[in-house]
């Protein structure tokens, strides 16, 4: 997936996300619409006298997580079609940019604030570096994506296999995905689909599994 197509996932489809701060150093969850977003990151909004204000004026940093099912789906099955973003990352205050745009984009937003007068009270913040990643449930197998925001090192995790490797397969009987790769020895992890559930790791009696 390309990071416009992400962003895209992020805003339209997913939209209303839970965002993390610290408050006098103990954890605080909101759940925060993402407005609007251009080729390079998204942006969203909160009033001035609110306390998640302050702390993001403060901190200038924040972790969020978003998701969304099938709604053809009953719960169940919409689980399987689950789709998840979360990005952590630097943000920046751009005061009143773009405010109209996400009014124009979001007319849900004037029930809320109904006059310029009352907009007063909104400021606009932008994610400037982050990095991230794109569960998609929806796929079979299921896959993942890491992305970056601006020039942030991109965050990578996940398991690999070394050359202690032997061929046993005792790996590939636990995979739930079957992600892992056996034409050569040592195997491959393709990551792309792995649930990072661990099991490989488990198994393996030659400590040739490594997390990273």
């Amino acid at each position: 997936m390309t990071l416009t197509e992400i962003l895209d996932l992020l805003t339209k489809e997913i939209h209303s996300v839970v965002i993390a701060t610290t408050h006098e150093g103990k954890p605080v969850t909101r759940v925060i619409d993402v407005m609007m977003h251009d080729e390079q990151t998204f942006y969203f909004l909160t009033a001035k006298g609110k306390a998640f204000y302050e702390e993001l004026m403060d901190q200038k940093y924040i972790a969020l997580t978003g998701m969304c099912s099938g709604e053809a789906y009953n719960k169940k099955e919409a689980s399987l079609h689950m789709k998840a973003i979360s990005v952590r990352g630097e943000i920046e205050n751009v005061k009143t940019e773009h405010l109209d745009d996400i009014f124009e984009r979001n007319p849900y937003m004037a029930d809320i604030y109904p006059t310029k007068e009352s907009r007063q009270a909104l400021e606009v913040f932008k994610m400037t570096k982050g990095s991230g990643e794109v569960f998609d449930l929806s796929t079979k197998p299921i896959t993942r994506f890491a992305f970056t925001i601006g020039s942030e090192k991109q965050e990578t995790s996940g398991y690999a296999i070394n050359d202690h490797c032997v061929g046993c397969e005792e790996c590939m009987k636990v995979c739930p995905t079957n992600c892992i790769q056996h034409e050569t020895i040592p195997f491959v992890i393709d990551n792309t689909h792995c649930l990072h559930c661990g099991n490989c790791l488990a198994v393996c009696h030659f400590q040739a599994v490594e997390k990273f």
